[in-house]
């Protein structure tokens, strides 16, 4: 079980990693290209079907110049063919020429398929906690 917990993990930070990068090619990649996946921004509605997704991210890279993730509080869960994370994303963007901060409590959800692992479903909820206020756990 902790070889899939491992690859679940790499998924999931290959997902961050497009993200930073503000790259669709390799977010499409991650997703899986099935009608049923669905995706919750924090303050979007729910997005359905990979049209959808897609067009979001499409929508918050062309309009988002730098991101940066730092991911606390990790919990990773398997069960064949699917497994979820939950985490909080620690977040620094810029838009133009204002920086803001942000904590949102994410849960991602995965389906194992014989090319690996891939996203079918992201729900990310804004919080007000504090960072100094959680049980922090880097990775």
């Amino acid at each position: 079980m902790q070889d899939r917990e491992n690859e679940v993990h790499k998924t999931n930070e290959a997902l961050y990693m497009a993200f930073e990068g503000l790259n669709i090619e390799i977010m499409e990649k991650i997703w899986l290209k099935e009608s049923y996946i669905q995706c919750i921004h924090p303050g979007w509605r729910l997005l359905a079907g990979w049209e959808a997704v897609m067009e979001s991210w499409r929508e918050i890279f062309k309009n988002t110049q730098d991101i940066q993730f730092m991911l606390t509080e990790v919990r990773i869960r398997v069960q064949d063919p699917l497994a979820w994370v939950t985490l909080y994303e620690n977040i620094t963007s810029r838009v133009e020429e204002e920086t803001s901060t942000g904590i949102v409590l994410t849960t991602n959800i995965f389906e194992r398929k014989p090319e690996g692992w891939f996203i079918i479903h992201h729900h990310g909820s804004p919080t007000i906690q504090s960072l100094a206020e959680s049980d922090t756990t880097f990775h």
